[in-house]
């Protein structure tokens, strides 16, 4: 459950090491922030469309904020952020990559896709939470 004027991230993200990253910079973000996170694509449309495990609202509400990795099983982030940007119920929720990739490649087939926001993980932790301390302060 979520407090109700808490604000949702919904975060997919493949690798364990990398998504307790985000969950300990979010805890370093000053507000009221409740983290979703996912292990592929494949769950985040789930999530996103409340298919199986998400299908209660209440548990899994609809997130302010999309977080995606680029390379994930089943599903990719890019074809995720192509699904969503092109679902008009979902389409204006901001979605921002959220990677390791500094590929100019893959920089603009996520613009092309729609990207709200395309953020290259720094390797250092105080640089990694100030950067997510950004982003909760432009699209939350």
């Amino acid at each position: 459950m979520t407090k109700e004027n808490s604000r949702v991230i919904l975060h997919a993200e493949d690798e364990p090491a990398h998504a307790a990253i985000v969950r300990l910079a979010l805890r370093h973000n000053a507000g009221d922030v409740q983290l979703r996170q996912v292990e592929d694509g494949r769950s985040a449309l789930d999530y996103l469309y409340r298919r199986g495990p998400y299908e209660n609202s209440a548990i899994s509400p609809r997130p302010d904020l999309v977080l995606l990795d680029l390379r994930m099983p089943h599903v990719s982030g890019l074809e995720v952020l192509a699904i969503v940007k092109k679902d008009p119920e979902l389409q204006t929720i901001p979605v921002v990559v959220l990677t390791t990739s500094d590929i100019e490649e893959d920089r603009s087939e996520a613009r092309a896709c729609g990207v709200d926001g395309y953020l290259t993980k720094p390797v250092d932790f105080d640089k990694f939470v100030s950067m997510i301390s950004e982003l909760c302060n432009t699209w939350l």
